[in-house]
Parts: C-alpha cells; structure tokens; sequence
C-alpha cells in the first residue's frame, strides 16, 4: 500500500507540473525571443521572459504553485514563509493557505521584508509576527542571480531568524544564482527550470 501511495503522489506531481508548465504558455507568463531578447532585473538581457505575477493572478495556478511547493517542502521544518517585497508576497501567501488546509495542518506564519524600513511608524524593515530563533524559509518567483532571495535572508538573520532554504517557482540557471545562495548556506527549492519551460510545447 506505501508502495502504491507513492507512485500515486509521484503521478500527481508529475500531472499537476505539466499543468503548470501549460500555464506559463498560455498565459504568455513564458515568452522567446531570439532578436531583441528582454531585459533583466540584474540589467543583463536574455533571451527568456518569465512573468510568475501573470501566473499567481490566476486561481487555479496559484493552487497547483502552492501544491507543488507543499509536495516540496513537507520533509522540511520551518516556522515561517516570506521574502522581499512585492514578488513573495502572493506566493508565501498562497503556500502557507496551502499548508493549512492539508491533513497536517501546517501553521506557517507568512512575512514580508520591506526593499526599505518604513520611515513612520515602527520603522520595520520585516512585517510578521516571529520570535528570535524560529526557521524561516524564503521564497521568490524566479531565481537569476538569486539577489532579492540573499537580501531577504540577510534581513532575516539579522532580526533572529534562521534561514536554511529558500525556493522558487523558475529557476533560470543562467547566472550562478543557486551556486551563490549555497555560498550563503542555503540550500535551494525550485518547482520548475528555463529547461523545463523550453521544452515544453505549447498548445
């Protein structure tokens, strides 16, 4: 029977990435261009375009991100979600809604690191509620360089929290980012590959 439950987990992972997949092409979320090329967050240009927010907005990708990322991460232990403002937020969200509503009933406490502190207020840098010594995972849509995943982990070691892991929905594996982030001690998550999304045909 464990046997049997596994192979069936196995399939439904597999069924639930292809659906994904699927999703980045019809919604244009995925996009090729060999001409001009498109340019980055890091400044360089590539040929590949990857918007995760057009996915997100979608209900029903949403789901399948937040149920590819549960599969991920259910071995490991942590407290907490988040990462830089604005991209982690609907994925944090969408990954700790996942977790609550599985047999397990995860509570993962969802935050959020600000690009800057509020200058009123607090003057909070991170918005959560957490306590010095809890695990936090950090996530992001897509991982280049893997900038935005270091600097909301940095922030969230200095506030007290341990960081391990970190994952993404697309890992581009163009320029180093995993290679950085291990220098960094964190060891990386990712539901998709570029390779994965170039290989897919669209329909």
């Amino acid at each position: 029977m464990a046997v049997f439950s596994t192979i069936v987990l196995a399939f439904d992972c597999m069924m639930s990435k292809h659906d994904l997949l699927h999703t980045f092409h019809t919604t244009n979320a995925f996009q090729w261009n060999k001409q001009t090329g498109f340019r980055l967050a890091s400044g360089r240009t590539s040929p590949f375009y990857i918007d995760c927010r057009i996915v997100l907005s979608h209900p029903g990708p949403r789901h399948l991100v937040a149920k590819l990322a549960y599969d991920s991460l259910q071995h490991l232990a942590f407290d907490l979600v988040g990462g830089l403002e604005i991209g982690a937020i609907p994925l944090a969200t969408c990954i700790s809604d996942y977790g609550y509503t599985t047999q397990s009933r995860r509570e993962w406490r969802t935050f959020v690191v600000r690009k800057h502190a509020k200058d009123h207020g607090l003057g909070k840098l991170i918005e959560g509620t957490f306590s010095s010594g809890e695990t936090a995972l950090i996530v992001d849509d897509v991982l280049t360089t893997g900038g935005s995943l270091i600097k909301a982990a940095e922030a969230a070691r200095d506030a007290g929290l341990v960081v391990t892991h970190a994952l993404v929905i697309v890992d581009r594996s163009e320029q180093e980012g995993q290679e950085r982030l291990q220098q960094n001690g964190i060891q990386l998550v990712r539901l998709l590959t570029l390779d994965d999304l170039k290989n897919t045909q669209p329909t």
